[in-house]
């Protein structure tokens, strides 16, 4: 191996997510476009991009949640069927049936049906385990609570739980922060900071604009294909955004307003 194919392969077993010509279609229709993406270890990411972007068939594509028409995932160096311990997953709160008649302990006790297996019914150690991330997430008081009563912030921080119980090493999260209070919004974010602390990676499909710089230090322009992604400080700029949003959006940063509409 030469020395380029050597520091191209070292690049990769370091990467928590290295995506290789990635590319879903709809009825010949592409949905995302030959995508190339490389992620370190420890970073909090923000996926930004316009309504039909690909956000998050970007990330059902990496899970194998949906089928890909080309390209190759690798979490940590390996494929998803060798890194399903290792991958958590948060969907977006509107595909989840919530009248479906279940506590909140039990939905978080799923998150650890990967480790546990489906023949292993779970048992003390696992639903304490289920009550500290509920705890985490300030929800140990709906522990035995129907899904069905939670609020849409509720319902959001019983997912989080859900994720934290896996104690994964990269997490994927599709709009966390959609339609959920302000404090909700606090505790979730104090929460990504704590799994960026513990060398977790992150990837949060997101839409505020105005809090990317605050929130995350590494952010992915998507629109269809990848624009920009890298440190935030470096790709989050108006030019990258007027080139992902098409001139469409007026970025408010700070007090002071950022025009993407060009001409």
């Amino acid at each position: 191996m030469n020395s380029q194919n050597e520091a191209h392969a070292n690049e990769n077993s370091e990467a928590a997510l290295v995506i290789d010509d990635l590319t879903v279609a709809y009825n010949s229709k592409p949905a995302i476009w030959d995508i190339d993406l490389r992620v370190p270890p420890g970073v909090l990411m923000a996926i930004v991009g316009p309504n039909g972007a690909g956000k998050s068939t970007l990330i059902k594509a990496a899970l194998k949640l949906i089928p890909r028409s080309a390209g190759t995932v690798r979490f940590y160096g390996r494929p998803y069927e060798q890194a399903r311990s290792l991958v958590g997953y948060v969907p977006q709160r509107g595909s989840v049936d919530w009248d479906f008649p279940t506590s909140v302990i039990d939905v978080v006790t799923m998150g650890l049906y990967g480790k546990l297996g489906w023949f292993r019914w779970p048992g003390r150690h696992e639903r304490a385990l289920a009550m500290h991330a509920l705890e985490q997430v300030g929800m140990q008081d709906f522990a035995e609570r129907q899904i069905s009563q939670l609020s849409g912030g509720q319902q959001q921080r019983t997912f989080l739980a859900r994720a934290l119980v896996q104690d994964a090493r990269i997490y994927f999260m599709d709009e966390p922060f959609a339609a959920v209070d302000a404090v909700t919004e606090r505790a979730i974010v104090a929460i990504l900071r704590e799994l960026r602390a513990r060398g977790k990676t992150v990837l949060v499909v997101h839409h505020d604009l105005q809090t990317v710089t605050d929130y995350f230090d590494w952010v992915t322009l998507l629109n269809v294909e990848v624009i920009a992604s890298g440190p935030t400080a470096a790709i989050f700029t108006p030019e990258n955004l007027r080139q992902t949003y098409g001139g469409r959006v007026a970025y408010l940063s700070h007090a002071q307003a950022v025009p993407l509409v060009g001409g």
